[in-house]
């Protein structure tokens, strides 16, 4: 090592000078540390992963797997880390594009959903739930 630059391996595995060390704990300094200074020895390390919120995330599923047209049948599922009363909308695949149908309902205090579906279009459809910048799993209904 040359001079005074020594190298030491910090946290998040980058090279820190010693004069760099030594700098910030002048600035900091022990009276610093009860004033509300950030100590470099918190989680607000440089490369401490900080935990972010957790991403939405609904589930679906059918009540039937098939149907005959126009018949009552329930897609349900649970929504999760979306608030209370989430509006949740109903998506059928038309072609190559994802449709939203006329029927939505608002997610409960637990974060569950019950929706009453009925289906015209013939074959089978692939239907998923849509709602707080969350997408469900894709489910499939035959209706004959």
């Amino acid at each position: 090592m040359t001079g005074n630059r020594l190298k030491l391996k910090y946290a998040s595995m980058k090279y820190v000078s010693v004069a760099g060390i030594a700098a910030l704990a002048v600035l900091t300094g022990p009276a610093a540390a009860g004033a509300g200074a950030v100590s470099p020895h918190t989680s607000h390390e440089p490369g401490m992963a900080q935990t972010a919120a957790p991403r939405p995330t609904l589930t679906a599923k059918s009540t039937v797997s098939s149907v005959r047209a126009w018949q009552d049948f329930h897609v349900y599922g649970v929504a999760r880390h979306m608030r209370a009363g989430t509006r949740v909308t109903l998506q059928q695949k038309q072609g190559k594009r994802w449709v939203s149908l006329p029927a939505s309902v608002y997610t409960a205090r637990n974060g569950a959903y019950n929706m009453r579906v009925k289906l015209g279009w013939k074959g089978r459809n692939s239907l998923r739930i849509v709602g707080g910048g969350a997408v469900s799993p894709v489910v499939y209904v035959t209706v004959r």
